[in-house]
């Protein structure tokens, strides 16, 4: 029996028959020599590894296409043209002949050379184009080694996905009815995997370095999504041992369910909004069953990625009229495109930059591409007339930035105004505060927005210099660093000095420890993954406003992140016992 400790990021219990996908020493096989009169069988080997892996992927093609439209499934015609690139190929069979070697050794020594090549080519779309040859470079090689293909379509058997991280070809095809959950090499608490796995609502930990090699597909494995620990071929004691922890987990979250539909109140009176995080239309049904009050962050840069045009106008105005329907009367946050980071479209041209999460993107971008930028402002105007929208714009570092965004909504309304197309008029306009800048200048800022949502995860990120989702410095990411709550306690108090209403929208506000504490500062909002919501509500819903404002002063005084989370678990513990063990 093995226990291993990784990155929580998704709660839950889960026990079954693990399938590792791949690990990083995938394209690392020995070097084995062959005879002469082998290597015509060799050459014939890669040709059919080459045969069988362009039928998967015109198989992923066919079926992404049918479900979501051709233009999303347009991302593997890179994939198909690597398989069909001849100079691959022949140097390949190449490396076969002139080192007597198996077809594995050869495609990969070549593969390995094409990696190194293109991660110095100085232009952001070739580079990007490294993540294609590796995951082409995997199916290859499992096709060569005669190891069954994963297929994660149609799996027969519930099963835990183990993975270094999960390519755009695992997560379109995965059956995710059949998937109890998953764990991987890479990753941080806001990576997209881990986004990912709380979307699912199954257990999921990430940035447990080596998992791929220390488990076997076959391998009984329990995953503890909430502590974040990985037990490999478990005994009986312990099997006993999780599954009352699953029951205790089962029975806490019926519990919790019974306050969908009540408020998220304190017990003398005071309200707060709790809104969900959402990416995807088909999340909405989430939002509901958790009992969020609306959409506190409507994530709209995924219209732009996976697909070789732009969304147009009428395209993403339909998409968030049907939005605001659905969650009508509550409202909806729609953040305008954050493009750039970890992001990009090959179309918009995007440069390469040595930090890209401190260059052109999100508003930055959205200002010196004024005409994509309208086409979005124009569609959620336009949208606003059918339920309750409100905008905010990402990633605003100063007052002019913010003028400047309102100016060009103001060229919106007016457009529309001379066209006749009605909307809101009295849409609300807010900013994110992700930048100390912004942070340090919210009373500034408030002149031009009705309200302010501060983006945890980046305003981490950048007041602390951690890179979020680098599993290696994880450790250093820490919400409640003492620099971090005086930021948030400065925005709250600029807001509310200037009569608007600030609410959160990281990552962070999910933990109920950090809920309590935003509560007690006086946030107006927490919005974060559906999932997470119950327990926030059942925290607030625990204790008086006052107390939680006592709490709060008190962490307030302490001197390091570490001794403000114990603090904070420690009241939460005399609270509700139940969410901390």
């Amino acid at each position: 029996m093995k226990k291993l400790k990784g990155i929580p990021v998704s709660p839950g219990i889960a026990k079954g028959k693990a399938i590792v996908l791949h690990g990083e020493d995938t394209f690392s096989p020995p070097l084995q020599v062959v005879t002469d009169s082998d290597i015509p069988r060799e050459i014939a080997r890669f040709e059919d590894a080459l045969t069988r892996t362009r039928a998967e992927i015109l198989g992923i093609r066919k079926k992404i296409s049918a479900q979501i439209g051709r233009e999303h499934s347009d991302i593997f015609n890179a994939h198909l043209l690597i398989l069909e690139d001849r100079t691959l190929i022949e140097d390949v069979i190449a490396a076969i002949k002139e080192k007597k070697s198996t077809a594995e050794y050869a495609f990969s020594i070549v593969v390995q050379s094409y990696f190194k090549a293109f991660s110095q080519i100085d232009d952001e779309y070739l580079r990007e184009r490294v993540s294609d040859i590796k995951d082409i470079g995997r199916r290859l090689l499992k096709n060569l080694y005669g190891e069954q293909k994963t297929d994660l379509e149609n799996l027969e058997q519930n099963v835990i996905v183990i993975a270094h991280d999960l390519s755009p070809s695992d997560t379109a095809m995965m059956n995710k009815d059949k998937v109890l959950a998953f764990v991987t090499d890479i990753g941080g608490p806001t990576s997209h995997t881990a986004i990912l796995g709380r979307s699912l609502e199954i257990p999921a930990v990430v940035g447990m370095e080596g998992v791929t090699t220390e488990v076997k597909t076959g391998d009984e494995v329990i995953v503890d999504g909430t502590h974040g620990i990985l037990i490999v071929n478990p005994d009986e004691a312990t099997i006993e041992e999780y599954f009352r922890e699953e029951k205790r987990f089962t029975d806490l979250t019926t519990e919790l369910d019974k306050l969908k539909d009540l408020p998220a109140e304190t017990k003398d009176g005071h309200r707060i909004t709790l809104a969900a995080n959402i990416e995807f239309h088909d999340e909405i049904p989430s939002v509901f069953s958790h009992g969020a009050e609306g959409i506190g962050l409507y994530r709209t840069e995924y219209f732009y990625l996976n697909r070789v045009d732009l969304p147009t106008e009428e395209e993403q105005y339909q998409a968030y009229k049907q939005v605001a329907e659905k969650i009508a009367p509550h409202s909806v946050i729609v953040r305008t495109l954050d493009l750039g980071g970890d992001k990009f479209v090959s179309s918009l041209e995007l440069p390469h930059e040595m930090n890209p999460f401190l260059g052109w993107r999100a508003i930055r971008f959205c200002l010196t591409r004024v005409d994509v930028f309208k086409i979005q402002l124009r569609a959620i105007l336009r949208a606003s007339k059918h339920g309750n929208l409100k905008v905010m714009y990402p990633m605003i570092s100063s007052f002019q930035e913010l003028k400047r965004a309102n100016e060009i909504l103001t060229e919106c309304r007016k457009e529309l105004d001379k066209e006749k197309i009605p909307y809101d008029h009295k849409m609300e306009i807010g900013a994110m505060i992700e930048i100390p800048s912004a942070a340090l200048t919210s009373d500034i800022l408030a002149k031009e927005v009705s309200f302010f949502s501060i983006g945890t995860n980046d305003l981490i990120q950048y007041a602390l210099a951690v890179d979020r989702v680098n599993e290696k410095i994880a450790y250093l990411y820490e919400p409640t660093h003492p620099a971090i709550l005086k930021l948030i306690k400065l925005v709250i108090d600029n807001a509310h000095a200037k009569k608007l209403w600030v609410g959160s929208c990281g990552e962070m506000s999910g933990d109920a420890a950090i809920a309590l504490l935003l509560l007690g500062l006086g946030i107006d909002e927490i919005s974060t993954s559906p999932v997470v919501i119950p327990k926030v509500k059942k925290i607030i819903r625990s204790i008086t406003y006052k107390e939680a404002q006592e709490i709060a002063k008190h962490a307030m005084t302490l001197t390091s992140g570490q001794e403000i989370i114990e603090f904070l678990n420690a009241k939460v513990r005399e609270i509700a016992k139940e969410l901390i063990d």
